[in-house]
């Protein structure tokens, strides 16, 4: 019979156990929430919560020749 009287002592210290690391775990959901929550399901948010500025296709497509120019000034002078 003690050993019953035991098992269920340590049944019921290990219940509390996990009651304490359900409130942890709640407790750590609760501050990712507040600090902006998940991150790689943000969408066009950065890290600091901000949303992102889209750049136009005629953007793009000026960085995309400045670059090409850049290269085909670096080809140029490995070839003279």
């Amino acid at each position: 019979m003690d050993i019953l009287k035991a098992l269920r002592a340590e049944e019921t210290k290990f219940l509390g156990q996990i009651e304490a690391a359900r409130q942890q775990v709640e407790t750590v959901r609760t501050a990712i929430k507040l600090l902006g929550g998940k991150s790689a399901t943000n969408g066009n948010r950065n890290s600091s919560g901000t949303t992102r500025k889209k750049m136009s296709a005629e953007g793009r497509a000026r960085i995309a020749a400045a670059q090409r120019k850049r290269w085909a000034k670096i080809r140029a002078a490995r070839k003279a």
